[in-house]
């Protein structure tokens, strides 16, 4: 239990006001300070616009380190780069470098996209 007392700190640790900020003129004359881009990066992916948007669509699968899964459960895709799923399908799923580790591509036929390995079940 809390008692029914608060102690704080007495002193003012905020600085006044005219410490804050400068005199109007002093503004006015100062020189522009240049600023610099700000690019959001992804760790571990590439910084160009191209490489940093997955299309599955446009990725082919590694040449070994493909692998059979079996759909756990039903998954509907929410956009164009995902792979909807139906339960108990096969598929084949494979990862490439940079990828979010939650997610594999996942190949159907001729239908690929991205799928959440939490719906898989990963076979050899």
């Amino acid at each position: 239990r809390f008692s029914g007392t608060f102690v704080g700190n007495a002193e003012s640790t905020s600085p006044t006001p005219a410490a804050t900020s400068p005199p109007a003129v002093a503004a006015a004359t100062l020189p522009a300070v240049p600023t610099i881009p700000v690019v959001p990066t992804i760790v571990g992916v590439p910084n160009t616009v191209a490489e940093s948007v997955l299309n599955p669509n446009e990725v082919k699968p590694p040449a070994s380190g493909t692998r059979k899964a079996r759909v756990l459960y039903d998954y509907e895709a929410a956009d164009s780069t995902e792979l909807a799923l139906l339960a108990d399908e096969m598929i084949t799923v494979y990862s490439l470098p940079g990828m979010d580790p939650d997610w594999l591509i996942g190949e159907r036929g001729n239908q690929k996209g991205k799928v959440p390995v939490t719906y898989l079940e990963l076979l050899s």
